[in-house]
């Protein structure tokens, strides 16, 4: 019913930059909170960033400042621009979104299939 593809992962070099992108599709009605979230090896799934459809954003401790959450809703897209990377900060990052699926007019939760972001030191 509804697809998240994220796109924009790679390798990088400590202090380095990168754009991860989330595309939502499908039988969408609406999207309402959209996030990014990342998984490192050995550890617990933990949030990045979420940002309302509004624009209302909250960030990870460990990101602020350095991170900056977006979105598109005509396009039901959401960025990460991610500045100043670390190798801690390497991980699959994980696109999450709620979404009102317009055949059953109920709202779900989705994730995407995830992007790999290596920072080599």
């Amino acid at each position: 019913q509804v697809q998240l593809v994220e796109s924009g992962g790679g390798l990088v070099q400590a202090g380095g930059s990168l754009t991860l992108s989330c595309a939502a599709s499908g039988s969408i009605f609406s999207v309402y909170a959209m996030g990014w979230y990342r998984q490192a090896p050995g550890k617990q799934r933990e949030l990045v960033a979420t940002i309302t459809s509004g624009g209302t954003t909250n960030y990870a401790d460990s990101v602020k400042g350095r991170f900056t959450i977006s979105r598109d809703n005509a396009k039901n897209t959401v960025l990460l621009h991610m500045n100043s990377l670390k190798p801690e900060d390497t991980a699959v990052y994980y696109c999450n979104a709620d979404v009102k699926v317009r055949t059953v007019y109920r709202t779900n939760n989705y994730w995407g299939q995830g992007t790999q972001v290596t920072v080599s030191s």
